[in-house]
């Protein structure tokens, strides 16, 4: 069997929350940006600006999710692992215990 090497292992899924959290925070800095140019702006960068203050949610949240899915490959599990039951053992010089009366 291949030895597991800590450069295949997927992130951690704190880390990989806190990666997901600072791409959203970002977009929605830029929308906040967007939505507070607003008033300022004139002509068609009115419209660039509404647009970005009005799409960004939805962008913000596909950016955030659809680029934390790990490009590094398969994941190697183990095999061939055996599993073996224990031997079920009867002792017949003790007599069975009668069940509990409820």
């Amino acid at each position: 069997m291949k030895q597991q090497s800590i450069t295949s292992l997927p992130p951690a899924p704190d880390q990989e929350r806190r990666q997901r959290l600072i791409k959203y925070s970002i977009t929605m800095g830029v929308r906040l940006l967007c939505l507070a140019a607003l008033p300022f702006v004139q002509g068609g960068w009115m419209f660039v600006v509404a647009a970005g203050a009005i799409f960004l949610p939805y962008i913000a949240v596909i950016i955030a999710n659809a680029g934390s899915l790990p490009s590094l490959g398969e994941i190697e599990r183990p095999s061939g692992v055996v599993v073996s039951q224990r031997p079920n053992i009867v002792d017949d010089s003790v007599p069975p215990r009668p069940a509990d009366q409820a």
